[in-house]
């Protein structure tokens, strides 16, 4: 996990889409960690990962408790993406969205533009529903697609296909791809469009966020918080424990 908060992220993000290279940026919440830890090609990504960037309460919590202190903050994908949106406005730099279900993708820019008069949107791109995984191959329309966000030249692609589809897909797309940073951003474009809404500040704040996603979509994220994240909390307690023998 890298050592960032949302501001800093956003301007270390900025500053490498003005260079040449590939980038890649995973946000990681607890259970999407967790997800890493039970698949070691899966870790290994999140070790080649230019930035991984902590999403949820705990994983900030966490780090605190063994001394980090304030330079970890919390750095969630749909504040990260608004963030960056509006310090490009500065700079005219471009963005690109690949994913959500159909419409998604444009509601999302509606608004953005809305919020962010001016903002360059490079494309938007909504793929057809395809399993992606630890032998995924970028090939056929897979690699039509990318061929797209290539030819649309942006300096960021905001790939929200959900975890870990989007960070196995954004690694393959990363080596084929000159420039640009690749940023796994999930329910970002969600929340964005409006097509889900987004849990209160106050909980947020409080590291309750995940009870009202999984109160709005309970058959769909069940497994994520009440198997992954007590998982994760047993295996943060058990380490305590081994760091004081």
């Amino acid at each position: 996990m890298s050592i960032v908060d949302l501001k800093r992220s956003a301007d270390l993000v900025s500053r490498w889409a003005s260079g040449s290279g590939a980038k890649t940026v995973f946000v990681r919440e607890v259970a999407s960690l967790m997800a890493a830890v039970d698949e070691p090609y899966l870790a290994a990504l999140h070790q080649k990962a230019d930035l991984v960037v902590p999403d949820g309460v705990p994983l900030v919590w966490t780090g605190r408790l063994r001394g980090i202190g304030s330079e970890l903050g919390r750095v969630p994908g749909a504040d990260l993406l608004d963030a960056v949106c509006g310090h490009s406005l500065s700079t005219g730099q471009s963005h690109y969205f690949f994913g959500g279900k159909p419409g998604v993708a444009e509601e999302m820019v509606k608004r953005l533009a809305e919020r962010h008069r001016g903002l360059a949107v490079a494309g938007t791109l909504s793929p057809p529903f395809r399993e992606i995984g630890p032998d995924f191959k970028m090939e056929g329309q897979a690699l039509a697609e990318l061929e797209e966000i290539r030819q649309a030249n942006p300096d960021f692609i905001w790939v929200g296909i959900s975890s870990p589809k989007q960070e196995y897909w954004m690694m393959q797309a990363a080596e084929r791809l000159p420039r640009g940073v690749l940023i796994g951003v999930g329910a970002a474009f969600d929340f964005h469009s409006g097509a889900v809404r987004r849990a209160p500040r106050w909980m947020r704040d409080n590291g309750l966020e995940w009870l009202h996603r999984l109160s709005s979509e309970p058959r769909r994220l069940w497994r994520r918080y009440l198997v992954l994240a007590p998982r994760f909390v047993f295996a943060v307690a058990l380490e305590s424990v081994r760091r004081k023998v």
